[in-house]
């Protein structure tokens, strides 16, 4: 069922959302949603409304993010643009940005000190990886706001040290409080 949905919204991205603002970024976030509900799926582990709600809210993070640095790559004589850009400009894409950070941040803050998680993972010390996880969007922020590095959240994540080194330390700390205290 999953899979089916993923197909139909590729479809329908590929087609039609990839050309209503607001919408095309939707549409890719929902399509890691349902990438991250498949694997749940996969590995039979029961996933919660937390994993689907931040999934959905850190890739519209990322792809608010994205959309930013093609624009000032096109502002700046960029090649093979989108034609969906032309529906935003830099002072709106920052006004997404920066409705969708504090949700990304506050979600990630209720999901970590909930009674559901804490009893599910047998923690309730996971609001100890919060401030790995505030450096890592701030930097991020920086990054494409100050070094215009918003491209490929991919290659900023292998390539940038900070922030690999803050995704180890996150990694880290998960789990020596899943595992040892």
């Amino acid at each position: 069922m999953i899979a089916s949905g993923y197909l139909v919204l590729n479809l329908l991205y590929s087609f039609f959302l990839k050309h209503i603002v607001i919408i095309d970024v939707m549409s890719i976030a929902a399509g890691f949603v349902l990438r991250a509900a498949a694997g749940a799926v996969v590995i039979r582990v029961d996933f919660s409304g937390w994993l689907l709600i931040s999934s959905f809210l850190l890739a519209l993070f990322l792809g608010f993010g994205k959309r930013r640095h093609e624009l000032v790559l096109l502002e700046n004589g960029g090649q093979g643009h989108r034609r969906i850009l032309r529906q935003y400009n830099s002072y709106f894409l920052d006004q997404l940005i920066g409705v969708v950070t504090p949700a990304v941040l506050v979600c990630y803050l209720i999901y970590v000190i909930s009674p559901e998680v804490q009893h599910k993972l047998h923690t309730k010390y996971l609001y100890f990886t919060a401030p790995f996880v505030i450096y890592g969007i701030f930097r991020y922020l920086y990054l494409i706001h100050l070094e215009e590095r918003g491209g490929s959240p991919t290659t900023i994540l292998l390539t940038d040290r900070p922030i690999l080194i803050t995704v180890l330390l996150w990694l880290a700390t998960v789990v020596a409080l899943l595992y040892w205290v």
